[in-house]
């Protein structure tokens, strides 16, 4: 069932963005693993088209939030009002309270609103004076942020880029796929909305549950937590991944197993995953940032380092 559902989501998508299979092939595969996006690249690319496609497909709520600087966490999460008919206190909730929420430009919020999100990202709940409220499932948030206009900007805190399972960049479209899009929209831009659902929530909160049913072995185990390991005594990095990297790393191949048809975890799907899940939980050191040594091509090594499971079969 995962595997015919992120195929539906991956060719509804890709009917809107156009030239990037792989990107909406992994956007789905973290909603499919519960969990969140990030993506970062320049304006123009297709960030929040493809944000909105995947929320039509899905057939679920869908809320927009552009993060400015007098963005306050209230705007998010809600805020309770004073009923004077009834004497008491009724909560509004916030734009959070959809299953799929796209933040905006992430980064032009202050640290505290940015904070807003570190509950919901993690509990899938929030809470305002002192009440706890669930979130809707399926829940995923989609955020974006621009690398190159960083005026009025504020850096996410690695306890927040540590709750998105994954980051994505969208990257320039190749000569081909570029003509392909000016012939597809010469009548007018894409219109996600327009899209009809290819499931209903419910069938992602299934596909969801039959996921984790997929088997990692021992062996796979210990390959995830050796890279993990590597990157925590590596000289060039000053942050290493953390347990809940482990665990994206180990959640986000079972949700690659699945899609695949396969009811285990291979080592090539966790190859395949650690540049995009790992690759923002660490931390390079000044030193090797400014011989222009990026932590892409020092995952790349540890991967390389890092000996492969020869009998990984659960």
């Amino acid at each position: 069932m995962p595997a015919e559902l992120a195929t539906a989501l991956v060719d509804a998508v890709g009917s809107i963005v156009v030239g990037q299979p792989r990107t909406i092939r992994l956007a789905a595969l973290a909603m499919l693993c519960r969990g969140h996006v990030l993506f970062e690249d320049v304006p123009g690319t297709g960030k929040t088209t493809l944000a909105r496609a995947l929320s039509a497909a899905l057939g679920g709520r869908f809320r927009r939030i552009q993060f400015t600087p007098d963005l306050v966490p209230a705007d998010i999460v809600g805020v309770s009002i004073y009923r004077a008919d009834r004497s008491a206190f009724e909560f509004q909730p916030g734009p959070i309270f959809a299953q799929i929420v796209l933040a905006d430009e992430i980064n032009r919020a202050t640290p505290r609103t940015q904070s807003a999100l570190l509950e919901a990202m993690q509990e899938r709940q929030v809470t305002v004076d002192g009440e706890t409220y669930p979130l809707p499932e399926p829940f995923l948030v989609v955020a974006t942020q621009n690398p190159i206009e960083l005026d009025g900007t504020f850096r996410l805190p690695e306890a927040q880029l540590d709750r998105f399972l994954i980051r994505l960049e969208m990257g320039y479209p190749d000569a081909t796929e570029e003509q392909a899009m000016l012939e597809r929209f010469a009548s007018g831009p894409a219109v996600p909305a327009a899209l009809s659902p290819v499931c209903r929530p419910e069938d992602i909160i299934d596909a969801q549950r039959a996921i984790r049913e997929v088997r990692v072995s021992p062996a796979i185990r210990t390959y995830i937590q050796a890279i993990a390991a590597a990157t925590r005594n590596h000289r060039e990095i000053t942050l290493g991944v953390s347990p809940r990297g482990s665990l994206a790393l180990q959640h986000a191949a079972q949700g690659l197993a699945a899609i695949e048809g396969r009811s285990f975890v291979l080592p090539d799907d966790v190859k395949a995953l650690a540049p995009d899940v790992l690759g923002h939980r660490i931390v390079v050191d000044a030193t090797s940032e400014l011989r222009g040594t990026g932590g892409a091509e020092i995952l790349s090594r540890i991967l390389e380092a890092t000996a492969v499971p020869m009998d990984p079969a659960p």
